[in-house]
């Protein structure tokens, strides 16, 4: 199937998304609702997707996960089938959601799994938190105000942020997809039609635009060298969203960190090098239960 032929085929079934799982679960948190799931037995780990993501992102390394540890995927708030309010969206706002969902679900201590701008939250988490975080993993992190392109510090001026989100808002999905991938086989029909979903269910520019203001990591970024926690960092050499040398400049800020390098390998590790799920597996097994 062509790649037009499936973004006309995306845009034919937004109707088939607009109804969370018939098994959905969510938790009330600060008067919103947050989907997750809660399966397995063991050390909790949790899993936050990216931007423009949900938690299906995890499919496959939640099914392995699932034999030795209690895995908990959550749909931020603003993605998937959490609802999406006119809120804050910065790191600092998810991270306090995040905790709340772990105190709803009696977690007291958590290995954090993250993906891309879903790194900037469990960092935040883990420095605003210590206590509850036993161990970091963090694939293709966006975490750096050096990684923000320009459009992002314009879209802080008030008005012209608005209008730059409309713009970005509008950007075809199906090409920022295919610029996260280094192998264009692995983007699907049901791949390019949740993205279109998440971009364009209620209020899509208004989280696009909180998102991108709330990206102020000018701050955050100072204070990486203070985490203590064991940390694995897992990167694609042929990311060309979130590049190499940020994963290398993490793994020199983080003093307890391990950087591994996947080849043939774009911004969705998880996803390109299945293998990778093999070496999270052996990394949490490091810890003690918790």
């Amino acid at each position: 199937m062509s790649m037009t032929t499936i973004s006309g085929c995306a845009q034919h079934h937004h109707r088939l998304l607009r109804e969370p799982p018939t098994q959905a679960t969510f938790l009330q948190i600060e008067g919103h609702r947050i989907r997750y799931i809660d399966e397995g037995k063991g050390s909790p780990v949790f899993l936050i997707h990216g931007f423009g993501s949900s938690l299906e992102v995890w499919d496959d390394v939640r099914k392995q996960l699932t034999s030795t540890h209690r895995v908990i995927a959550i749909d931020l708030l603003g993605f998937g089938h959490s609802d999406r309010p006119r809120v804050d969206y910065s790191p600092q706002a998810q991270a306090r959601r995040v905790l709340g969902i772990m105190d709803r679900l009696g977690v007291k201590k958590a290995a954090v799994v993250a993906h891309s701008w879903g790194a900037s939250i469990a960092l935040m988490l883990t420095l605003e938190h210590p206590e509850r975080v036993s161990r970091l993993a963090v694939y293709n992190a966006w975490v750096y105000s050096d990684q923000l392109p320009a459009l992002f510090y314009w879209s802080r001026v008030k008005g012209l942020g608005e209008v730059l989100a409309w713009l970005f808002y509008a950007e075809d999905v199906e090409k920022r997809l295919e610029q996260s991938f280094f192998n264009q086989d692995l983007i699907t029909f049901k791949m390019v039609e949740d993205a279109e979903y998440n971009m364009m269910r209620d209020h899509g520019v208004d989280v696009t635009l909180a998102v991108v203001r709330g990206q102020r990591f000018e701050t955050l970024e100072t204070r990486y060298h203070t985490i203590k926690q064991p940390t694995f960092i897992l990167w694609g050499r042929e990311d060309h969203i979130s590049l190499l040398s940020a994963g290398v400049r993490l793994s020199d800020d983080l003093p307890h960190a391990h950087l591994k390098v996947f080849e043939r390998c774009g911004h969705f590790t998880m996803l390109e090098a299945p293998r990778s799920t093999h070496d999270l597996i052996t990394f949490l097994a490091q810890g003690a239960p918790s």
